[in-house]
């Protein structure tokens, strides 16, 4: 089933030509089923980058969804024009009166910055609070997924001596839904400055899903199973990492090359993306189970939310 979203976005384009099926919002009204309401929260400063990525995962589900996209309204994006922020973006005071079947918070720059210092943080945390009784299902990612953690359960980040940059391979701890058909191993990107240090049972009310002896676990998930949090980048394209090495060296900035990347470490070299399976597999069994379980009125959420 397709995505719903709006005809003019520019990502459309891109994903007819790949044959990924996006319905734009005029043909989606003359269809008798109820699309799964997904917000995401885009705070990464390629928009439509990250835009395209969640798109082609999220498209890949039987589930008709409908996307809506927030942007900050204390935050002055950089890298993204206002022309596309105004035409396809909402903030959060136009939505928050509405009750969604999922939220995405993604990552952001600005994870070596403590999470109060950041311009946007007090919002953020109004729409992480709001999401509890107004969103059936919450993912977080990477700088997102700190934020979360951090906000929901006061758990710190933490900087590392260098960034950690590369592909890193996880073995699976416990069979879990959203791992339904994961191999007892797979690759995850990981490009970030910070991380956690959380031992499997430190905090009882997640459950860790993952784990790496060098990078520990990047997948929790709350024993409710509300709230997920993953350190890594399951989203990110073939030469994501590759782009963003080749900006931080642009930028001067000391980074190392990705580990377990390129072919035989030529940056010029072939790159064999080895995690679009286990992407497509967990965004696919994240979409079943919220389809499976959440209200079909979504005006019943906040009750069920109380109820559970």
């Amino acid at each position: 089933m397709p995505v719903i979203i709006s005809k003019e976005l520019p990502a459309v384009e891109t994903l007819q030509k790949e044959n990924i099926f996006a319905l734009v919002k005029e043909r989606a009204s003359t269809q008798d089923i109820r699309p799964l309401k997904i917000v995401i929260v885009n705070l990464m400063p390629q928009k439509e980058a990250t835009e395209l990525q969640l798109l082609r995962l999220l498209s890949q589900s039987p589930i008709q969804l409908d996307i809506r996209l927030l942007k900050m309204r204390t935050h002055r994006a950089k890298t993204a024009s206002n022309h596309h922020l105004d035409k396809f973006y909402q903030d959060f005071l136009k939505l928050q009166h509405e009750n969604f079947d999922a939220l995405i918070v993604t990552g952001a720059p600005v994870e070596t910055m403590p999470f109060e210092k950041v311009d946007y943080w007090a919002e953020l945390c109004e729409i992480l609070k709001w999401s509890q009784k107004h969103c059936f299902s919450c993912l977080h990612i990477c700088w997102g997924a700190q934020a979360g953690l951090f906000f929901h359960y006061g758990i710190e980040k933490y900087l590392y001596s260098q960034k950690l940059f590369g592909i890193y391979t996880q073995r699976v701890l416990t069979p879990h839904p959203l791992l339904r058909g994961f191999n007892d191993t797979f690759d995850c990107p990981q490009s970030r400055y910070t991380g956690i240090r959380l031992e499997a049972g430190e905090c009882p009310e997640l459950q860790h899903l993952d784990e790496n002896a060098e990078i520990g676990s990047t997948i929790f998930v709350s024993k409710d199973q509300k709230n997920i949090f993953v350190l890594g980048h399951l989203e990110y394209e073939t030469e994501t990492l590759k782009e963003e090495f080749l900006r931080d060296l642009k930028k001067n900035l000391p980074t190392s090359m990705p580990l377990n990347y390129f072919e035989q470490n030529n940056p010029h070299g072939r790159i064999e993306n080895t995690w679009r399976c286990s992407a497509s597999l967990f965004f696919h069994n994240w979409i079943n189970e919220i389809y499976q379980q959440t209200p079909y009125d979504l005006a019943e959420l906040g009750q069920y939310v109380e109820e559970n």
